[in-house]
């Protein structure tokens, strides 16, 4: 029987130890591929697109490597992929960030600042980056919801939140400051703006769901 195995994409933006830590935490016999090449990933049985930093360095990267090639690849052949902080980021049509920069447009949307003078309902300053724990709330159903209670806390790092086009593919939301899409999910992608892999036992279940999941919505 052959081993399942996972391709966590590095193209040198994001913690991709701790991610492999987890995924070994929860995945038990597991191939883990943490790589830039493209037969390692397109060969693997699920991908995951992760990052940390900057979107035009990020996607810079991504370029200079043809990864974004191979990332449209994987889910135009219907393998599951969960795409992490930026590289839920990455996968939007533009990010005002850096000027603005173009994105992979996987998914229609786009990625904007909270804003230098952020505020909660009450008037009240808040820090940006938005930095911690926060609540996601499901808006629909998924099978990496799977043992995981409605408005979990997962931890985030950015600056920048995601608007999707399609109202439909909103499958969880967070609040700072204003809403915003913390989840999203299309066919075989699942699109999370949080770091599952720092988010304790919410996380680690979300990433045993990944592994045991085959890309259906």
């Amino acid at each position: 029987m052959t081993t399942p195995s996972v391709a966590v994409i590095d193209y040198g933006m994001g913690n991709l130890h701790s991610v492999a830590s987890a995924l070994a935490k929860v995945g038990g016999d597991l191939d883990i591929r943490v790589t830039d090449d493209r037969a390692q990933i397109i060969s693997a049985d699920r991908i995951i697109f992760p990052g940390v930093g900057a979107i035009r360095d990020c996607m810079g990267e991504i370029r200079r490597l043809k990864l974004d090639d191979v990332v449209s690849h994987c889910i135009a052949a219907g393998k599951p992929v969960l795409a992490v902080c930026v590289g839920m980021q990455a996968l939007m049509s533009h990010s005002e960030e850096n000027g603005g920069v173009d994105c992979i447009d996987s998914i229609a949307g786009n990625v904007c600042f909270f804003g230098e003078n952020h505020k909660d309902a009450d008037g009240n300053k808040l820090k940006v980056p938005h930095m911690g724990w926060n609540n996601v709330f499901q808006k629909k159903a998924h099978p990496l919801w799977k043992g995981i209670a409605d408005g979990s806390r997962f931890y985030f790092v950015h600056s920048y939140f995601v608007q999707a086009e399609d109202q439909s593919l909103v499958t969880g939301v967070s609040d700072y400051g204003r809403e915003f899409h913390s989840v999203l999910s299309r066919d075989n992608v699942f699109a999370a703006q949080f770091h599952p892999e720092k988010s304790g036992e919410a996380g680690l279940q979300l990433l045993q769901n990944f592994l045991g999941w085959d890309g259906s919505p």
